[in-house]
């Protein structure tokens, strides 16, 4: 990262370290991208009592993945709708350029939680349906079509959490984080005159470590992820040295994520929500070397949850891109609910 990069990531944890002192947490929530299921976070989509402290049970954030795991024997259902809007793209240098037409993108999530027994928890996650929309596009398709859609299933992950730590006064939640995207939706073979909207799935399997991070500094609840996804090789559409279409095989890079998340529980109901979203592309630690070029995004998400009950939580918030390399810039309104059983 650069040293500007470096600065900002110093500024938040200042900022997310001013509070106060305190002692246990809560719970959490979901959200996705273009294409790339998860590719800048999970969340938890459950809520957890808070072990024997003040400390609201809340919804927690939308995109940053909470550290406490599903208590044994409990279940929980999240529905997640996105609607992503592009409005520009970010090139090598970190520059914004036009969009090139207009692009909409819906999604439809849905994650299933489970606590296999204690201290692991185990939770399923598909974009059972995706729907892209492209108009008015600069660069038109083969035969001049300047509109087009498609839709369908996108990716599946499957992930598990284990609790290392428990939080106490001092200490934090941490939890280890692991899990594998499956390239379930449609990636190759894609048709030119549907404008690229045809690709719903990432192409290849990822698979995801880190470590997850929670703490109850009075009043507020912060939240952190760090995650290292080793992307496998796959085939994909191409052209040869002629120009001519063929499938080729691809070598993506890996990927580092950093999500930072704040909640300021404003009653017993209504919670505000802060989150500082971010992946960087890195080289590869397993052979060949990449042939793709770097990529990066930052991202800020303010958002607010409501407390129903003591089982059913609901949560809103605007996924803001605010700068990238080699990735679209987009603005995503992001709608979750979610019943624990």
């Amino acid at each position: 990262m650069t040293k500007a990069q470096n600065l900002f990531l110093l500024l938040l944890l200042v900022y997310f370290l001013g509070g106060g002192t305190g002692s246990e947490t809560v719970a959490a929530s979901e959200a996705q991208s273009s294409g790339k299921l998860c590719v800048e976070g999970r969340g938890e989509g459950f809520q957890t009592k808070p072990v024997g402290g003040e400390c609201v049970a809340t919804f927690g954030p939308l995109i940053t993945d909470t550290a406490i795991p599903a208590a044994k024997g409990e279940f929980a259902i999240q529905p997640t709708w996105l609607v992503q809007v592009k409005y520009g793209e970010y090139d090598g240098n970190w520059v914004r350029r036009d969009a090139g037409g207009d692009y909409v993108s819906f999604t439809q999530l849905v994650k299933l939680t489970y606590g296999l027994w204690d201290n692991l928890e185990v939770f399923l996650e598909l974009a059972t349906y995706q729907h892209n929309w492209a108009a008015n596009v600069s660069e038109p398709g083969p035969r001049g079509e300047r509109h087009a859609d498609f839709g369908g299933v996108g990716d599946l992950a499957l992930v598990f959490k284990y609790g290392l730590i428990e939080e106490t006064a001092q200490r934090p939640q941490v939890t280890a984080f692991w899990g594998t995207v499956f390239p379930t939706g449609h990636y190759r073979r894609l048709n030119p005159g549907l404008l690229g909207t045809d690709e719903l799935g990432g192409g290849s399997y990822d698979f995801v470590l880190g470590f997850n991070l929670q703490k109850w500094v009075r009043p507020f609840i912060f939240y952190g992820n760090l995650w290292y996804t080793l992307r496998t090789d796959y085939t994909a559409d191409g052209e040869d040295a002629l120009g001519i279409p063929r499938q080729v095989r691809i070598h993506p890079r890996d990927i580092i994520i950093l999500n930072l998340a704040m909640e300021y529980p404003l009653t017993q109901r209504w919670v505000f929500l802060l989150e500082f979203l971010q992946f960087y592309d890195g080289g590869r630690l397993i052979a060949p070397k990449s042939d793709q070029p770097p990529s990066a995004k930052i991202s800020i998400l303010p958002g607010i949850e409501f407390m129903a009950t003591d089982r059913f939580s609901m949560a809103l918030g605007l996924n803001i891109n605010l700068a990238g390399k080699g990735e679209d810039a987009n603005l995503t309104p992001t709608f979750s609910m979610v019943y624990s059983f």
